[in-house]
């Protein structure tokens, strides 16, 4: 009934673009940031002035990272080099502390003022799971993933959380590296083996990949279905709601 293999006791999702709908958000104001600095910088060191391209550049760069190296994985693709600065620099300060804020900054204001919404398709499949008795967590290189999820109203669906400041706190490499999905797992009480994650991010279904996990499932959601295989998706949906329709033989049916 949810698409699971046998033996898999917990569910491990990522939040942005899997439950709710801010991945596009955080698109927008990652493109908002990068091009406000990209285009001061480019006048000021005769350059041309290349925008952010908020599908190639944030897929590949920072979508599913921890903010700080999401900017420094895009600024070293354009062969930029900014100091680090400190988590007290004004946002938009030309350091990756300082861009990173501004980034931050232009999130909190969406969210402020539009709210947050929830995928309907998986606040149904987290229903069912936590009905068939699967343990639950929430797994996102988000600072603000309290705030989000309590928005969003479902902060309650999971049992662990694992979110930004905890992995700062405890010392947790940021996606693709495995560490925030296999420290759910220890949370939780469960193997990897018997663990499956969720996730929308390519670097995250690779940390999925790598952290030995017993199903990896990714969404999609923006028309990278191959992409999500290669970096190790078992196998892909559009929506975690596909999980849960069956054919006539028992058998998922929605998945690309």
């Amino acid at each position: 009934m949810l698409g699971l293999p046998d033996g898999v006791t917990a569910c491990l999702f990522d939040m942005d673009g899997v439950v709710t709908k801010t991945a596009v958000v955080h698109a927008a104001a990652w493109k908002q940031m990068f091009d406000e600095f990209l285009r001061v910088w480019s006048a000021r060191n005769g350059q041309k002035f290349v925008p952010f391209d908020s599908v190639h550049d944030y897929d590949e760069y920072v979508d599913g990272k921890p903010r700080l190296d999401g900017t420094e994985s895009f600024l070293e693709s354009r062969g930029i080099k900014l100091p680090e600065g400190t988590p007290s620099d004004a946002p938009g300060t030309p350091t990756v502390q300082g861009l990173s804020n501004r980034k931050n900054e232009l999130v909190l204001e969406v969210l402020k003022r539009d709210g947050v919404e929830v995928y309907p398709g998986s606040r149904q499949y987290i229903d069912a799971v936590r009905k068939a008795g699967l343990k639950t967590a929430i797994v996102s290189s988000s600072a603000n993933t309290e705030a989000v999820l309590t928005a969003g109203g479902v902060l309650d669906l999971f049992d662990v959380r694992i979110d930004a400041k905890v992995a700062t706190e405890r010392g947790l490499r940021g996606k693709p590296a495995p560490d925030t999905y296999l420290e759910a797992a220890r949370m939780l009480g469960v193997e990897p083996a018997n663990a499956a994650v969720f996730e929308d991010a390519l670097v995250g279904v690779a940390a999925g990949r790598a952290g030995k996990f017993g199903f990896v499932v990714g969404v999609d959601r923006v028309g990278q279905a191959d992409e999500l295989r290669k970096h190790g998706a078992d196998v892909v949906v559009k929506d975690l709601a596909d999980l849960l329709l069956p054919d006539r033989a028992g058998n998922v049916s929605k998945y690309q």
